[in-house]
């Protein structure tokens, strides 16, 4: 079998963590009913409420732009609008998905120089146009972790909550990573949710260890309304669903949820220390999630391509190095010997 070496250019590159693959293995056995009705599906769901420390409503969904577009779709009718940030994953990276399965409520997007919606920006776009020629504000998303990295605080959410409840908005939270945004804050999941005024959340089981599978959770009851029936019309409802459901007991009743992510955030942080010793390059000041940001010459970052290291470069042109639950240091010292001598090369040749 083919060894694939450690790449940094997405959490998705990981496989699955042992807690999700050993529950996913227990929940192979025998015969269970279908389409949810299933005791596995039933104690993932009381793990999240014991979880969240709520009675919220759960849903399970196969990958993060169904869980975000039907989640929205759900707090939407047609002519409404969703107040997001320009760098926000449903404005960039879903291919019109909440449009087209909330049957065409427009993105409102706020320009965001880190990639948190204020709640200024909130407040503009929600009092920008009130004529019946522009769609009706009706929701604000904010991403937990940022796709620049940065993690709202609970009082951050808190601000963004009260300033949607001032204009009537629902408050919903793309948590692709939000078990890195926990693990950061050293916070409880209940206080950076719907203690701060969120609605709804996508908690993002893929990029923290899983196969596949996202969970929808409603805080209020009243907003998941025939959302299953929204889940079967997308094709979300898994008649299986107990492989959906499985992995969230055994990365829940483990606290691998939280593990995993305090690994691939100290692992970022680990690396961005030792890059920030590399003369030549640029390192994010930042880094409170497992996201870490490096500007250097198209020359070094093409070297560095060479060498075999993947990576993307479509937020502000840094090179994005992202940190999982099964990084090993001893890679990430490679990568750092690998950049290195990439800026040493570039050097070497300039001055020739």
């Amino acid at each position: 079998m083919t060894d694939f070496p450690q790449q940094f250019a997405s959490d998705n590159y990981s496989g699955i963590c042992p807690e999700a693959w050993a529950a996913m293995e227990a929940a192979n056995h025998g015969h269970v009913a279908a389409y949810g009705d299933d005791p596995w599906t039933a104690r993932a769901s009381d793990a999240f409420r014991h979880l969240f420390d709520t009675d919220c409503d759960v849903f399970f969904a196969f990958n993060g732009t169904a869980a975000n577009s039907l989640a929205l779709a759900s707090l939407c009718q047609s002519y409404h609008g969703v107040i997001c940030a320009e760098s926000a994953h449903v404005e960039t990276d879903e291919c019109g998905a909440p449009e087209f399965f909330s049957n065409g409520s427009k993105l409102l997007v706020a320009k965001s120089e880190d990639g948190k919606l204020s709640p200024a920006s909130i407040r503009d776009l929600a009092t920008k146009r009130q004529d019946i020629h522009y769609p009706k504000p009706r929701v604000a998303t904010i991403t937990q972790s940022t796709e620049t990295g940065l993690v709202y605080t609970p009082e951050e959410v808190q601000a963004v909550s009260t300033a949607c409840k001032g204009h009537g908005l629902k408050l919903h939270m793309d948590g692709a990573r939000f078990a890195n945004a926990c693990a950061s804050l050293g916070c409880s999941p209940a206080e950076v949710t719907w203690k701060s005024g969120v609605d709804v959340l996508c908690f993002g089981g893929t990029k923290n260890g899983m196969a596949v599978g996202e969970a929808i959770l409603f805080f209020d009851r009243a907003l998941a309304q025939d959302f299953d029936y929204r889940c079967k019309q997308a094709g979300q409802l898994a008649s299986k669903m107990r492989f959906l459901a499985a992995p969230w007991v055994g990365m829940i009743e483990s606290e691998a949820w939280l593990t995993n992510a305090a690994h691939a955030n100290d692992c970022a942080l680990y690396f961005a220390e030792h890059a920030r010793e590399i003369k030549g390059i640029e390192v994010s000041p930042v880094v409170e999630a497992n996201a870490v940001f490096v500007t250097a010459a198209e020359e070094v970052l093409a070297a560095l391509q060479e060498r075999g290291w993947k990576f993307y470069t479509f937020i502000g042109g840094a090179a994005r190095f992202m940190f999982s639950w099964d990084t090993k240091r001893e890679r990430i010292d490679q990568l750092c010997n690998d950049l290195r001598s990439a800026v040493a090369e570039t050097l070497t040749a300039a001055v020739r």
